[in-house]
């Protein structure tokens, strides 16, 4: 995914760090812990490029609320149910032609920095 086809852009949202309830023991579902989203999100921006205005473009904002807010309002038991449901947040927006979510579960391991899950989805 190193080199782009003309007229795509990459939008990266990096790092975006919230707190949720997730996981199966009975820490877990009493209290929220961090986790950490990456995304990135492929779309043709030649409309975006050429006419300069926000309407044209994929609207990585309301992309990045609606992720909080299903993240802030909803409890999980595993890891890979949330970073699904995250990309099928980001595939609910036609223009989107591939996108791939990461989520870190910081701390999940006991001698790890964090335990993440990556999932992908490409529109034909």
């Amino acid at each position: 995914m190193s080199q782009l086809a003309p007229g795509l852009a990459r939008i990266r949202i990096k790092n975006l760090r919230l707190r949720t309830f997730i996981g199966i023991k009975e820490e877990e579902i009493l209290n929220q812990q961090d986790i950490l989203i990456n995304a990135t999100i492929l779309y043709p921006a030649d409309d975006a490029v050429s006419v300069n205005q926000i309407e044209q473009a994929l609207n990585y904002r309301t992309i990045t609320k609606a992720m909080i807010r299903h993240v802030e309002e909803n409890r999980f038991a595993l890891l890979e149910r949330l970073t699904q449901e995250l990309l099928d947040i980001v595939m609910q927006h036609q223009q989107v032609h591939y996108a791939e979510v990461e989520v870190d579960k910081p701390h999940a391991l006991r001698f790890a920095e964090s335990v993440s899950i990556t999932l992908s989805a490409a529109r034909h």
